[in-house]
């Protein structure tokens, strides 16, 4: 597959970002909507999508375990980096927690279209088995580095117990929709027509409404205060965290797909999410809104650019 065919393929989800961005900044909704879409969204339409997905995902099979190591692998090794650069990076704590945030999250709702765009439908089981490992993970870390470093938010304060950061992780949305998706499938719980029906529409809400709100919530306005730290941060996460997931998959045995699969995982933007946690409980916003920002734009090139080594290699 060559870079520009793959390129044109991935156009659309770029668009709909495109859109997002456009409608908030021409003034086309008011300013006051957004927030609502969003709580929406986080609440609604991502529980919607992720717990079917996981739900009826083979956790089983031999490949779909290996992209599932690969990238958890990859998401620890970015942690230990980032835990690793505190001592050295001369920033505040909420600032702290952003990079830590930047280097280790993915926007679900990129990575997807893209996949199935790449890869087709089938992609997705082996997709799901990876997602259910990474989301929950990346969200209960960056949680709780946000609980430890981030500065209290409407006078609220954690005391850093163990009780105090698992009713944070539990109150998360996305982290209750992987568990609550790895529930029923652990259990085998046996799909319902109507249920996965109700939620196959949400989830089908659930992708292009994500990326109209990853590009509603890009802001460059604050890149220019920190351009190297956010630079080396999106070039880490774009560009570095995929060769790492690719790599680990492939020594963990990985076919080509699963290989291309946990590399597109990697190759991720740094999630519109991060932003919406980072707000909320105390990160820098500011600075996690500069890296989602160029992590997406970037990622445009950046993601087929790595799919076209990838064919090349393997």
């Amino acid at each position: 597959m060559g870079f520009w065919s793959t390129l044109t393929g991935i156009a659309p989800v770029f668009m709909l970002i495109a859109l997002g961005y456009i409608l908030k900044k021409s003034g086309f909704l008011p300013l006051n909507v957004w927030g609502p879409i969003e709580k929406f969204a986080v609440y609604v339409l991502y529980p919607g999508f992720l717990v079917p997905a996981i739900w009826h995902a083979n956790l089983s099979g031999a490949s779909a375990g290996a992209v599932g190591l690969s990238v958890l692998g990859a998401a620890l090794i970015s942690a230990l980096l980032a835990i690793s650069l505190r001592p050295v990076l001369k920033v505040t704590g909420p600032t702290y927690t952003s990079v830590f945030q930047g280097l280790i999250r993915f926007n679900t709702f990129v990575f997807i279209p893209v996949a199935t765009t790449l890869f087709g439908e089938g992609v997705m089981n082996m997709a799901a088995v990876g997602l259910s490992v990474l989301i929950p993970t990346t969200n209960f870390i960056a949680i709780v580095v946000l609980a430890k470093w981030g500065e209290p938010v409407g006078g609220k304060t954690h005391d850093g117990s163990l009780i105090s950061l698992l009713w944070v992780v539990i109150r998360n949305p996305i982290f209750a929709a992987c568990m609550l998706g790895l529930a029923l499938n652990f259990l085998k719980v046996p799909p319902t027509p109507v249920f996965d029906a109700f939620l196959q529409s949400l989830g089908e809400a659930a992708i292009p409404t994500g990326l109209i709100l990853a590009g509603a919530g890009l802001s460059f306005a604050y890149v220019a205060a920190r351009p190297w730290l956010v630079s080396a941060v999106s070039v880490y996460k774009i560009l570095i965290m995929p060769l790492i997931a690719w790599g680990l998959c492939y020594l963990l045995g990985g076919d080509q797909l699963a290989q291309g699969v946990a590399m597109m995982i990697g190759a991720a933007p740094s999630a519109a999410a991060a932003y919406v946690l980072a707000r909320h409980m105390g990160g820098d916003a500011t600075f996690m809104a500069g890296v989602v920002a160029i992590t997406t734009t970037a990622s445009a090139v950046t993601m087929p650019l790595l799919l076209w080594v990838f064919y090349l290699v393997s």
